[in-house]
C-alpha cells in the first residue's frame, strides 16, 4: 500500500510517499481502508519531535517510533481481528489510530465508532481528535451549562471551531476570538459575538466570562484571567509557542497550582481518546448541532503540503488528506 512515511524527525520535507506492506489487524483491532485522514496539530509535533516532551511520551527518542504519520481516520472496515465485537467488514467508521496517512491502517476497536451518517468521509476525518478534545474541554473541564458566558480563544481553528458549536449546543452565550480572516467562519458556526484579536483585546474590554476555553496556546494566565468572573474557569487546551523542552505545555502543567490561590479555576486539559465520546459526538452531529468545518482536502501525495499549511496558522477549521 501507499503511505506517507518519515525516517527522521524534521520538517514536512522529511515526509515521503512510499510503498509499504499492508498491516494486518491484531487482537482487538480493525483494519480500515482509509478514505480520509485529519491533520491535527499533533501531526506536526510528531513529525518534528518537538517539543522534546513529545519524545519522552514514548513516540521515539531519536526517530519516530511509528514512521507513518496521521492519527485521525475515516474509512471502511476491511477486516477485524480476534475479540472484535462492535464492527464487521463494510462498516463505515471514524476514530483515532497511528498512521492514517495511508491506504490502510489498523486501529484499536476501543478508539473507533461508526461514522455519522450525515457526514462525508472527509468531514468525519476532521472530527476524532479535534472534536473529542473540544467536547472534553466544554463538557468536562469547563462544565459549561445553559446561560453561561463562554469565550473561545482560537475559535477559527480545529479544536476551537468545534468548541464554539459545542458550547452553543450546551446553551451558552458564546464569544469567539480569532483573526480577521476567520471571523465569517466563526459567525457561521453560531458564535453570538466575534472578536478580532488583531484589533481588540478581550482581556481589557470589560466583559467577564464564566468559562474561557483557550485553544490558541500562547497567552499568559495573568492575561486571560482578567476576563474571568471571580469564580470562573479557564481551560487550557494544548500548548504552542514555548521552548524546545515543553513547547508551551508549561501553562497546562502549572495551571492547577495557580488555582490553589484563587477563587478562579485553571485547568490544563489532556484529552483522552475513546469511542464513547465519539458516539456522543455522532449524536450531536446527526442532530445538526455540530458540523465539521473543512478548509481544504489534499490528496495523499500532497500530505506534506497539508501539514505545512496547518502549521502556517491560516487553516479555517480543519484540513484533511483525501485517500
Amino acid at each position: 500500500m501507499k503511505a506517507i512515511v518519515q525516517d527522521v524527525y524534521g520538517s514536512a520535507d522529511t515526509l515521503q510517499l512510499r510503498d509499504i506492506p499492508t498491516p494486518a489487524p491484531g487482537d482487538g483491532e480493525v483494519l480500515i481502508r482509509v478514505c480520509a485522514a485529519g491533520v491535527d496539530q499533533g501531526v506536526w509535533h510528531l513529525m518534528t519531535g518537538m517539543p522534546y516532551l513529545v519524545r519522552l511520551f514514548g513516540f521515539g527518542l531519536k526517530k519516530p517510533k511509528v514512521p507513518v504519520r496521521g492519527r485521525e481516520v475515516a474509512g471502511v472496515v476491511e477486516a477485524v481481528g480476534a475479540e472484535v465485537a462492535r464492527f464487521q467488514p463494510g462498516d463505515e467508521v471514524f476514530g483515532t489510530c497511528e498512521g492514517s496517512f495511508a491506504e490502510f491502517v489498523c486501529a484499536k476497536e476501543k478508539l473507533v465508532a461508526r461514522k455519522p451518517a450525515n457526514l462525508t468521509f472527509e468531514e468525519a476525518a476532521a472530527a476524532p481528535i479535534s472534536a473529542v478534545t473540544a467536547l472534553q474541554a466544554v463538557r468536562d473541564a469547563g462544565q459549561v451549562t445553559a446561560g453561561q458566558k463562554v469565550l473561545v480563544i482560537g475559535a477559527g481553528g480545529g479544536v476551537g471551531s468545534f468548541a464554539v458549536q459545542l458550547a452553543k449546543a450546551f446553551g451558552a452565550e458564546v464569544t469567539g476570538v480569532c483573526s480577521t480572516g476567520k471571523m465569517d467562519l466563526v459567525r457561521s458556526l453560531g458564535a453570538d459575538h466575534v472578536i478580532d484579536y488583531t484589533r481588540d483585546d478581550f482581556a481589557t474590554a470589560g466583559v467577564f466570562y464564566d468559562v474561557i476555553l483557550d485553544t490558541a496556546g500562547n497567552r499568559p494566565l495573568s492575561v486571560s484571567r482578567k476576563a474571568l468572573t471571580p469564580q470562573g474557569t479557564l481551560v487550557i487546551v494544548g500548548g504552542e509557542g514555548g521552548g524546545k523542552l515543553t513547547g508551551g505545555f508549561e501553562r497546562s502543567i502549572g495551571a492547577p497550582l495557580v488555582s490553589l490561590f484563587s477563587g478562579q479555576k485553571f485547568k490544563g486539559l489532556v484529552s483522552t481518546e475513546n469511542y464513547r465520546d465519539l458516539e456522543a459526538l455522532t449524536s450531536l452531529i446527526e442532530s445538526g448541532a455540530v458540523k465539521p468545518a473543512v478548509d481544504k482536502a489534499y490528496p495523499l501525495a500532497e500530505a506534506p503540503a497539508a501539514v505545512a499549511y496547518l502549521h502556517e496558522g491560516r487553516v479555517r477549521g480543519k484540513v484533511v488528506v483525501r485517500i
